[in-house]
């Protein structure tokens, strides 16, 4: 019996797997988290310097080394330098080990990277139990891996990435073509083109009628990228769900926590939030809601 004939056979076995296995996904993104936004401020210092023949520009945080990318150097505590080891990188166990604090220098390390890692095995199980030990189950994992890098990275830099939303517009793409997703690619073109304009057009509307900004770019294409995967006839639970919880959000920290309304808050999170929820449990959402609208008339 193969490894693949005893996950097709045993759920508890791939659970299982599956859940080690995410774990240390979830240790990924918190690298590609931590990483890309600080990569892209030095592509971005780098071409401007370039361009406008500028004296080089540092960051305000520590000098990077050289050779700095998602893979390269090797983490280290951000307080004393110190390299973590492979034994005090292990997911959610080290952090529980060590108390919470670096092993060196004993300064305190954030309860958001085990909460990220045990947030990326619950929502990896949560789909592989909808969708079964498929290839949709590893199309669907994939998404949501890079849906939660992009949340997290919204929330802290207001910014998408389009390292992350680009390849995941024409993965989405793609994976219709080899039939993948149980879409037709003639519908997630238009998911895609629609996703993309619908937000587009809030856009200028918005600016046209107040002279500010609503949104980003990057919003525009995160919802090019769920239409992309899902196909045009639920960007609309997507886009509900999205406006419905930033609104709710919006207006919760202004009232409970003071805060000033012209800060901008990212709509990553809940764009992302609501195209998870729609991927999983679009198609039964819709048919609830027209059940209720048919029983109403």
């Amino acid at each position: 019996m193969t490894i693949l004939d005893l996950f097709s056979t045993s759920p508890a076995w791939f659970i299982t797997t599956l859940v080690i296995f995410t774990l240390l996904i979830g240790s990924f993104l918190n690298v590609v988290i931590y990483r890309l936004p600080i990569m892209l401020d030095r592509d971005w210092r780098m071409q401007s310097q370039e361009l406008l023949a500028t004296p080089s520009l540092t960051s305000a945080d520590k000098p990077l080394p050289p050779k700095y990318n998602i893979m390269v150097p090797r983490s280290a505590c951000p307080h004393c330098g110190k390299q973590i080891t492979a034994l005090q990188n292990i997911p959610l166990i080290s952090w529980l080990l060590l108390k919470g604090k670096c092993a060196n220098c004993k300064a305190r390390i954030s309860i958001r990277y085990p909460i990220i890692e045990a947030c990326t095995a619950l929502l990896s199980v949560i789909v592989a139990l909808k969708f079964g030990f498929t290839l949709h189950t590893a199309a669907v994992l994939i998404l949501t891996w890079c849906l939660i890098a992009l949340s997290v990275i919204d929330f802290d830099h207001q910014i998408l990435p389009d390292q992350i939303t680009l390849p995941l517009l024409w993965l989405g793409l793609l994976l219709s073509v080899f039939k993948v997703l149980p879409i037709s690619t003639s519908d997630v073109i238009v998911g895609a083109a629609l996703g993309y304009l619908s937000l587009w057009l809030v856009y200028h509307l918005f600016k046209l009628a107040t002279g500010k900004e609503g949104m980003g770019y990057g919003d525009f294409k995160l919802l090019a990228a769920l239409g992309a995967w899902m196909g045009w006839k639920l960007l609309s639970v997507i886009i509900l769900f999205s406006a419905l919880t930033g609104a709710i959000v919006g207006i919760a920290l202004i009232v409970l926590r003071g805060r000033d309304r012209n800060i901008p808050i990212p709509f990553g999170p809940y764009l992302a939030a609501a195209g998870w929820i729609a991927m999983l449990w679009g198609n039964d959402i819709t048919d609830a809601y027209l059940r209720m609208i048919h029983v109403a008339s």
